[in-house]
C-alpha cells in the first residue's frame, strides 16, 4: 500500500466483507500482479497467470486459520485480506501470516483497516494465537496500517531480498490473536 489518497473514505459506504471464491480470481490476481510489477511491497519476481494463482486461492478454504476475506462494492473487487502459515513446522500452526493487498484505484480509503478488522474477527474464532506481518521498508502507509491493528515491531531482517535492482530489508510486525493455553501446561 502507499500513502496516496484518494480523498474518498467508507464513513458513508461500507463495502461488503466475504470469503474469496474461484470467481474473484482473475481479479484478485490483477491486483497482485500490480504489487508484483510495480512495487517491492512483494519479492515475487514475475507476474502470475491465473492458472498459477489458482493453487494460493486454494490454500485459502472458507474455513480454518488460512483465510481469503475480500471487499467488493458493487460487484468490484477493491482488495483482499490473507492469513496463511507462517511456517511449515508443526509447532508453528497457531501463528499465521497475514497480508492486505488492495487494487491501486482504491488504496487510501479505509479498506485495509475493513478487512483485517473482519480477518482477526473470523481468527479470533480460529485455534490462532498470533499474527504476523513482514512489511518490505520503507512502507510507511503499510506500518501505519499495521500498528494501528495493534501490531508492534518486533524486528528487521536486513537486504534479504533483492528486486529492482537493489536490496531490501523486511520490518516484522506481530500481533496477538488469543491468550492461548498457559505456559505451565507446556511444561
Amino acid at each position: 500500500m502507499n500513502s496516496r489518497t484518494s480523498g474518498k473514505n467508507y464513513t458513508d459506504a461500507v463495502p461488503g466483507i466475504r470469503p474469496g471464491t474461484e470467481t474473484d480470481l482473475e481479479e484478485l490476481t490483477r491486483i497482485y500482479n500490480h504489487y508484483v510489477v510495480e512495487t517491492p511491497v512483494t519479492f515475487d519476481i514475475e507476474p502470475f497467470t491465473v492458472d498459477q494463482r489458482r493453487p494460493w486461492l486454494l490454500a485459502h478454504p472458507h474455513s480454518g486459520p488460512h483465510r481469503l476475506l475480500v471487499a467488493e462494492e458493487g460487484g468490484k473487487l477493491l482488495g483482499y485480506a490473507t492469513s496463511s502459515a507462517f511456517r511449515p513446522k508443526q509447532a508453528y500452526a497457531t501463528s499465521v501470516e497475514t497480508s492486505v493487498y488492495l487494487a491501486p484505484e482504491h488504496v487510501g480509503r479505509g479498506i485495509g483497516v475493513l478487512l483485517y478488522t473482519s480477518l482477526f474477527e473470523v481468527l479470533e474464532q480460529e485455534d490462532v494465537h498470533a499474527a504476523l506481518a513482514g512489511i518490505t521498508v520503507p512502507n510507511e502507509a503499510s506500518r501505519r496500517l499495521h500498528e494501528r491493528l495493534g501490531f508492534r515491531p518486533v524486528g528487521v531482517y536486513e537486504e534479504v531480498g533483492r528486486k529492482f535492482g537493489r536490496f531490501w530489508d523486511v520490518a516484522w510486525f506481530q500481533k496477538r490473536l488469543s491468550r492461548g493455553p498457559a505456559a505451565s501446561e507446556h511444561r
